[in-house]
């Protein structure tokens, strides 16, 4: 871990507690605000289609300017668009909130790259080890994020505009910690267009397209029970300090086995460490249908953390094998496209689903996707994973 690791590491951490403040808080302001009940956690799919709508703009600015100029564009979207948060939530206008976490979403498109941003500061050697420490900072918003939702929802005499202007702050600090990131030497191609393999050929790989559909459905799950945590925990009459409590842990699970899932990838193989992140997603469901009391949403949400961690790091690995270095920038938005576009669909359901069906169904819901992630990993098993391009 050298210096700008570390700074990297704390861009993530911040970078997680906006995503955590807007996943602890839209989706309540949403249901205030919302002509509809269903459509609460719009402000939270307008986040993650925001990022969607935003991965090929990113990926040529990261492709034309480089890491740091595209991650400080990133920030500067986020400073604007929690600074219209606030203003919109304080004037009550619900599609002006939603239209400002659209926006909010170039910043997540940039932060999603900080994972495959470590392995280029670190020796190739310690790759897995470099994206799983990074990702390990996101600890910071495992504890930042909920807690500053819950101290900061009645700052202002409008509930949680106070959020949104202390998220303005918490970019505007990640934007001086970046400055000091030194990434290598950054050489604009030629050609912006046509250097390496066509995307078409890329995905034909079997570790690309698992790496794609493992990161895409465990981000996707994960979403949709995290974002509908809140909503779920108030119809059970349990107080908001308790969920944040609840999102701290599954935050905690998400970010703390970074600190050793590099190592146990090293240990035992990428496709093993996933397939004990899938099982624990599944642990995570069956725990969840098992009653509505606190500590089952506090268990069964840690445990979604640490399965999604799993999963999450061991994809990003299995695909720094699928691709060559001047194939980044494609690779890894095609792959951050997927995500977010199941970010999108769960987003949505995820209000809809927990308002008019409850809480069980919603996990039940939940099932297909990590059996359709199962049968991915278990087909490139079978297959033989592909060796480096």
């Amino acid at each position: 871990m050298n210096r700008s690791l570390w700074l990297l590491a704390l861009c993530q951490g911040l970078f997680l507690t906006n995503n955590v403040t807007f996943i602890a808080i839209n989706g309540l302001v949403g249901l205030s605000l919302a002509p509809y009940g269903w459509m609460a956690t719009l402000p939270v799919m307008g986040y993650v289609v925001g990022g969607a709508l935003a991965t090929p703009l990113v990926a040529a600015t990261q492709a034309r300017f480089g890491r740091r100029t595209s991650f400080q564009i990133g920030l500067a979207v986020a400073v604007v668009s929690a600074l219209a948060g606030a203003w919109c939530v304080a004037h009550h206008q619900f599609w002006g909130l939603v239209a400002a976490t659209v926006v909010a979403g170039y910043y997540s498109a940039n932060g999603q790259l900080y994972r495959f941003a470590a392995a280029e500061l670190a020796l190739p050697a310690f790759r897995e080890k470099a994206v799983s420490l990074v990702l390990a900072g996101g600890l910071l918003g495992a504890i930042a994020g909920p807690n500053l939702a819950a101290q900061t929802r009645t700052l202002m005499e409008v509930p949680f505009t106070g959020a949104y202007l202390v998220l303005a702050g918490v970019a505007l600090l990640a934007m001086v910690l970046m400055a000091w990131v030194q990434f290598p030497p950054h050489q604009p191609p030629a050609n912006l267009t046509h250097t390496g393999r066509s995307l078409a050929e890329i995905a034909r790989q079997p570790a690309f397209l698992v790496a794609c559909l493992s990161a895409s459905m465990g981000y996707g799950v994960m979403n949709l029970l995290m974002a509908a945590t809140p909503l779920a925990m108030q119809q059970c009459g349990l107080r908001f300090d308790d969920a944040a409590l609840v999102l701290e842990w599954h935050v905690i699970g998400m970010f703390a086995p970074g600190f050793f899932t590099g190592h146990l990838i090293k240990r035992f193989g990428t496709l093993p460490v996933m397939a004990v992140g899938l099982a624990l997603n599944l642990l995570c469901v069956a725990i969840a249908l098992s009653g509505l009391e606190l500590q089952q949403f506090v268990v069964s949400l840690f445990l979604l953390g640490v399965g999604w961690n799993f999963l999450f790091t061991g994809s990003t690995t299995l695909a720094l094998s699928a691709y060559r270095p001047e194939e980044k920038d494609r690779a890894q938005a095609a792959i951050n496209f997927c995500v977010f576009a199941v970010m999108a669909l769960s987003s949505l359901t995820s209000g809809a689903l927990v308002i008019t069906q409850g809480w069980a169904w919603l996990n039940i819901g939940s099932i297909p996707p990590l059996l359709l992630t199962a049968a991915g990993l278990l087909w490139l098993q079978l297959k033989g994973r592909a060796g480096r391009p």
